[in-house]
């Protein structure tokens, strides 16, 4: 294997190791959500026509989980090897910035896209799914996978300790992420809010991954796809420069 594929396999081997935790606990944590929720609004909350609350849901309780943990793997690998002390050992191999930035956001890449599938393995026992576009599911998975594991990298330079990185995910990624019409269509706010849901990236990702499921959306895939692309090039191009200088990595 080439350095960057050396090392895209070690941050895969990080959390496969302890795929009980970084795998099959983000999917039970969404199945809890899914049993609260469509239980208790499945006959109150209608979205789309000829869609159940429930199998509405399936889809972004899995873009959420693969988004959380697209981030959570390419931060918290850099923080625990910055803490811990192992991260000069990267260091000192001949590999370019550019294979640091391909090998984490694969790694995430790969873990959110595992935890998504888990996801709708273990909905489709309680609802039947349909796949009217999977292209769209398969760019809007990706796309918003290698987007989360940037600014995980990005947050895992910046942090210096792990509450540094705690107080980036508990005030950025989480509230973004659960305002982004996970369990509701933004058709159901008011004017104000919605104006503010438009502002947020995360909603795009979701909403354009819902198309590919039901063919139908709150705005066109088009627009989400230009959005997350658009906000995708923006955190490579700052987590690449971040890398090429060393910041808070190197002396």
């Amino acid at each position: 294997m080439t350095g960057w594929q050396t090392l895209l396999y070690k941050e895969v081997l990080r959390f496969w190791k302890v795929a009980f935790q970084t795998v099959a606990g983000p999917v039970l944590t969404a199945m809890l959500y899914l049993l609260i929720f469509g239980h208790a609004l499945e006959s109150h909350v209608k979205v789309y026509d000829q869609v159940s609350y429930t199998a509405f849901l399936v889809p972004g309780l899995a873009m959420m989980s693969l988004l959380q943990n697209a981030f959570a793997n390419s931060s918290s690998s850099l923080i625990m090897s910055k803490v811990m002390g192992n991260l000069v050992f990267l260091l000192l191999t001949p590999l370019s910035y550019m294979n640091w930035f391909v090998a984490y956001v694969g790694a995430a890449v790969i873990r959110g896209l595992i935890v998504g599938l888990g996801v709708f393995a273990v909905s489709a026992l309680f609802t039947d799914l349909s796949f009217v576009a999977p292209l769209w599911i398969l760019i809007f998975g990706v796309m918003g996978a290698a987007l989360m594991g940037t600014l995980g990298l990005i947050a895992g330079l910046w942090a210096e300790k792990f509450d540094q990185l705690a107080a980036f995910q508990n005030f950025v990624v989480m509230p973004m992420t659960f305002l982004s019409g996970v369990f509701y269509s933004i058709h159901s706010l008011p004017p104000f809010w919605q104006t503010v849901s438009h502002l947020n990236p995360f909603f795009y990702m979701i909403d354009g991954f819902r198309y590919g499921f039901f063919g139908v959306s709150d705005v066109s895939p088009w627009l989400s796809l230009s959005v997350v692309g658009g906000a995708l090039a923006v955190v490579s191009a700052v987590a690449v420069y971040l890398l090429h200088i060393g910041y808070k990595i190197r002396s």
